[in-house]
């Protein structure tokens, strides 16, 4: 019997491209998982990796393991959701996982009114980036990821995953009380080229890359004059005149701070598209539905609810 395990560790060897990043996801070392790939190798009798340069490569062999096992956990994920109905009174537990503004703005609602409805049903939450959202999700860690697209998450034709459209939300321009563009209704994002930006950290989440990309867009370089690591940091920041920044509808700020949030118009207005991810094959799992239906319903009015594809 094959270990499912070495099969995650090579899926995720061939995401990363190195055996040590690959350690890194799964909390282990690399000679940890340098000896499973090996064992695996062994026990199927073909090589799975080669080097390439200072990283590895999947062997023929190995991308056509990967094939036959993505459709293997799909079809487990949905004799689980056949057996989940099967069963009564399904009490979970539903793990959910998602980006900050993802938790605060939908999960957590989504969630209370779970509980609201059904006390007994057991919710687990976890605040994370997309690109851990979509590992707890491949190593059946949490069952329910909110995501948005980013460079480093997987592509949207991963045959592990079933991602779904959530919502679209513009992303407004937020400006210290006495701003000259405060006093205005909307205002187009050149309008802010001259001014300091404030933006969270590169590393942080993907803010800061979406700054650059829509600044650019509207034809300028913005000056990042201040790096934070929380919205309300940026609120902070902007509320005491250090600059304007960027931020999406679902983030909010202390009700008491004074900054205007000022609405985007024009060709370049930044938008950003959240998605709703499951393991492939498991978005039938009745506990999981209920979530699903849970976060739809919790989408604020300010954002634009989007159909599911299927």
């Amino acid at each position: 019997m094959i270990d499912l395990r070495r099969l995650h560790m090579l899926r995720l060897v061939h995401q990363y491209g190195t055996v040590t990043a690959t350690a890194e996801a799964m909390h282990l070392t690399p000679s940890v998982v340098s000896h499973h790939l090996r064992e695996l190798a062994r026990e199927l009798g073909v090589p799975l990796l080669e080097p390439q340069g200072r990283r590895v490569r999947l062997t023929p062999a190995a991308h056509l393991l990967i094939g036959h096992a993505d459709a293997l956990h799909a079809r487990w994920e949905e004799a689980l959701a056949d057996l989940e109905s099967h069963r009564a009174g399904v009490a979970g537990p539903l793990r959910i996982c998602g980006f900050t503004t993802a938790v605060s703005g939908l999960i957590a609602p989504a969630a209370g009114n779970l509980l609201r409805t059904d006390p007994d049903l057991s919710i687990e939450i976890r605040e994370c980036d997309t690109d851990v959202a979509m590992g707890l999700l491949a190593a059946g860690e949490t069952d329910l990821a909110v995501i948005e697209p980013t460079p480093d998450a997987p592509p949207p034709g991963d045959p592990r995953f079933d991602r779904e459209p959530l919502l679209e939300e513009a992303l407004d321009l937020i400006v210290p009380v006495g701003h000259p563009l405060a006093r205005r209704d909307t205002a187009r994002l050149e309008d802010a080229a001259s001014e300091p930006w404030i933006s969270v950290e590169p590393d942080g989440c993907a803010h800061h890359q979406q700054v650059m990309t829509y600044c650019a867009a509207a034809g300028f370089t913005p000056r990042i004059a201040h790096n934070a690591t929380t919205w309300s940091v940026i609120w902070a920041l902007v509320a005491s005149g250090l600059g304007v920044s960027l931020v999406p509808r679902l983030a909010d700020g202390l009700s008491d701070q004074p900054v205007v949030r000022v609405p985007l118009t024009g060709d370049s207005v930044p938008k950003r598209r959240v998605l709703t991810c499951v393991r492939r094959g498991s978005r039938a799992n009745p506990v999981i539905a209920r979530g699903l239906a849970a976060l739809y319903e919790v989408v604020p009015s300010q954002c634009d609810r989007l159909p599911a594809a299927s």
